[in-house]
């Protein structure tokens, strides 16, 4: 059996649904290619958080303006999609808090101290299941199980086969495979760009208590709200690509989580993903050199608050438009 879309996306996680959703409104045909089940971006917390990350990262007030600006597209984004956007902000309850709302300032971001710690109105949130659900929606996308086994291109068209013999055609592809390994097929060179991405294990833990209004982080840890109570997390671990949960780790992590709560409670379910990193945290967004081959890979702990801003790169690289200002940021080739 064949099919024929104007684009293929080979992966469904938050880049892949970001750049499949912004194509399908600018009136492309796009197959979503996945093999479905969990993945990284469905196992996070969902946070768009410009301001803490930048804290916590130490980021450059250039870095720190790139994810301000990606945050920027998300109401239209969110509008677009009928995606629920919490705009609560976030709490920061970790150490010397004078100093930390100091360099909050000196980012550029809003942030004032409260009773606890500081609160910034420049984080954000989405509930993960909900939104890639909505995206997967989106009019003019089509979402098919399965999981590709190689790959074949050129500058006229490029042919997808999954494993079962299920084959496409499009004159233009999309890897938005995470930190899974390059594809069979692949040019070389691109093939070097994708095994260069380190994977990164992470953990959250779902527990039943009554959530807080907002996100709360402290170094090490955050809360945030989510259906059923809260999650608790995150491990960032490079390297692993193992999916068993650790319950040593778990149980370190949901009792700093509760200890920033005040309150006691059962630790449920822990769930693993593995997210994909290149050398300067940033993802690779954009053309590959190959006519028709495009990535949107490689997000660090980023992918939720980056999603729209890749998805404009990729969409307006495949449409010829001129690159918005931080498309050379997230260049593939940048390494080159």
């Amino acid at each position: 059996m064949t099919s024929s879309p104007d684009v293929i996306v080979i992966g469904a996680g938050v880049l892949g649904l970001c750049t499949a959703a912004e194509l399908a409104d600018r009136g492309h045909a796009v197959t979503v290619i996945d093999p479905g089940g969990p993945n990284a971006s469905s196992i996070a917390a969902g946070m768009l958080a410009p301001a803490l990350e930048s804290l916590l990262e130490d980021l450059t007030p250039e870095q720190a303006g790139l994810l301000k600006r990606a945050r920027d597209l998300w109401p239209a984004f969110a509008e677009a999609h009928g995606l629920a956007l919490h705009r609560e902000g976030a709490e920061w309850r970790g150490p010397d808090v004078p100093a930390a709302l100091t360099r909050l300032h000196e980012l550029g971001f809003e942030a004032r101290t409260t009773r606890t710690g500081l609160l910034t109105p420049d984080d954000w949130r989405i509930e993960p299941g909900a939104a890639m659900t909505a995206l997967g929606r989106t009019p003019g996308i089509g979402m098919v199980r399965g999981r590709v086994a190689r790959v074949t291109g050129d500058a006229r068209r490029w042919r997808v086969e999954a494993e079962g013999g299920r084959t496409w055609f499009a004159p233009t592809l999309v890897l938005a495979t995470g930190a899974a390994a390059a594809i069979d097929g692949l040019p070389s060179f691109v093939t070097s760009i994708v095994e260069a991405i380190q994977p990164i294990r992470g953990q959250l833990t779902q527990v039943a208590v009554e959530a807080p209004g907002r996100v709360i982080r402290a170094p090490g840890v955050y809360v945030s709200p989510a259906a059923g109570g809260v999650v608790i997390g995150a491990t960032m671990e490079p390297g692993r690509r193992d999916l068993d949960p650790d319950p040593e780790e778990a149980r370190t992590r949901v009792t700093a989580g509760l200890a920033l709560l005040g309150v006691g409670g059962e630790a449920g379910a822990t769930r693993v993903g593995i997210r994909g990193a290149v050398a300067d945290g940033r993802p690779l967004a954009g053309g590959s050199g190959q006519p028709g081959l495009f990535l949107a890979l490689a997000p660090r702990r980023n992918g939720w608050l980056l999603g729209p801003l890749v998805a404009r790169i990729v969409a307006d690289g495949i449409e010829g438009r001129p690159p918005v200002p931080d498309a050379a940021a997230l260049d593939p080739l940048r390494f080159a």
